[in-house]
């Protein structure tokens, strides 16, 4: 069976996980395959723009270099970066082949649809050097937490995926930071607790864990100005850069303003026109760096949400710069019903209304996950 109707068996999402499966599958295959140097990304915000920088400034580097990333936005193939550019459909039609051949069918139909995406990225990446893999939506339980590392990057840790990962800070950011293996560099931080637990588990488990301000020598600041200012960055972008930069330094691998000459991953903070701005961010921690860089100005906030976000908090957050909300259909059963979604956006005192079409006079920013993001563009590119 090909891949594309392979996965379509796959459900994407569980309400229940069984986190035992993919170590117990993986080590079933592991001599199996070839494990390249893997940099591992975790956090809540930034992993994905984290780790195209990096991978972008290994790949300029001389490097063979892999990223994984999720979720993708138009087409699957934006998962498995190889060298500079997005998986063929043959390449991974390969990969697909010679996973089903290591894997008894049974483990293979069991695997969830990211378990099984993330060993596909795997026989991908064989010939890589190094792996920038980012995690889904855990940390010690993630798919991506099986494999060795050889560095670990922590981006800001918030409020998300409560229901998996803890109702607290403390919480999530143990079920996350407990995905550490050896030596880990931590992005600033909201919230100190982050840096407590951090600090216990380094004694507690013997980890190198940094912060990017204890690599960083004021030549690599000046050199992050300049590619922010080169690149139109704005802060929490700036600040992913760094991260990829601290990286770089650790590994001990010289690095250039030559080696960023691309913006990031597209639909984060993306000015898709002048008058429209993209951004997959789908929780507070989000929507709090997008009101910090739009503020003075307003926009028509085309949105929608899953159950299971804390929507009514992320719109307050937004009300600031919102002339109003435009709920853009979309059909997944994880999306909130719209009557709900309605009353939410009423008892917030903002005004609403179904999206239907860009007014080029007007100031957009679409915003609320990958989902929105998705078929905002399936209807603007008609």
């Amino acid at each position: 069976m090909r891949l594309e109707k392979y996965l379509e068996n796959k459900p994407l999402y569980y309400d229940k996980i069984d986190y035992a499966r993919m170590p117990r599958i993986y080590k079933k295959i592991k001599n199996s395959l070839k494990i390249p140097k893997i940099i591992h990304i975790i956090g809540t915000n930034g992993k994905g723009t984290t780790g195209r920088f990096l991978a972008n400034a290994l790949y300029l580097n001389g490097y063979k270099i892999g990223h994984y990333t999720s979720p993708h936005i138009l087409e699957f193939n934006e998962r498995v970066w190889i060298d500079g550019k997005n998986i063929t459909n043959d390449f991974l039609e390969q990969s697909h082949e010679k996973l089903q051949e290591l894997l008894i069918k049974e483990d293979a139909d069991s695997l969830s649809y990211f378990e099984y995406t993330t060993l596909l990225a795997m026989i991908a990446f064989s010939k890589c050097e190094y792996i920038v893999m980012e995690a889904g939506l855990g940390g010690q339980r993630d798919a991506t937490a099986v494999f060795k590392k050889c560095l670990t990057l922590v981006t800001p840790i918030s409020y998300d995926h409560e229901a998996f990962l803890g109702s607290s800070i403390e919480a999530i950011a143990t079920t996350k930071l407990n995905a550490i293996q050896n030596n880990a560099i931590l992005a600033p931080q909201k919230y100190d607790k982050v840096y407590e637990i951090a600090k216990n588990l380094s004694l507690e488990k013997n980890l190198n864990i940094f912060k990017v301000d204890d690599i960083l020598e004021n030549i690599d600041r000046e050199k992050v100005n300049i590619i922010s200012k080169k690149l139109s960055l704005v802060e929490y972008l700036k600040q992913n850069l760094s991260l990829s930069i601290a990286a770089l330094k650790f590994l001990k691998i010289k690095y250039s303003i030559d080696n960023f000459k691309e913006l990031p991953l597209f639909g984060r903070f993306t000015r898709l026109s002048k008058n429209i701005i993209l951004d997959v961010g789908h929780n507070s921690l989000a929507a709090s760096s997008i009101v910090n860089e739009l503020s003075g100005n307003k926009y028509i906030i085309i949105y929608n949400s899953y159950k299971d976000k804390d929507y009514k908090n992320i719109l307050k957050i937004l009300k600031p710069i919102a002339l109003h909300i435009e709920i853009i259909a979309i059909e997944d059963k994880r999306i909130e019903a719209t009557e709900i979604l309605k009353v939410t956006i009423e008892n917030l005192d903002m005004k609403y209304k179904s999206f239907k079409e860009i007014n080029p006079s007007k100031n957009y920013l679409v915003f609320g996950s990958f989902s929105v993001v998705e078929a905002f563009l399936r209807e603007y590119n008609e």
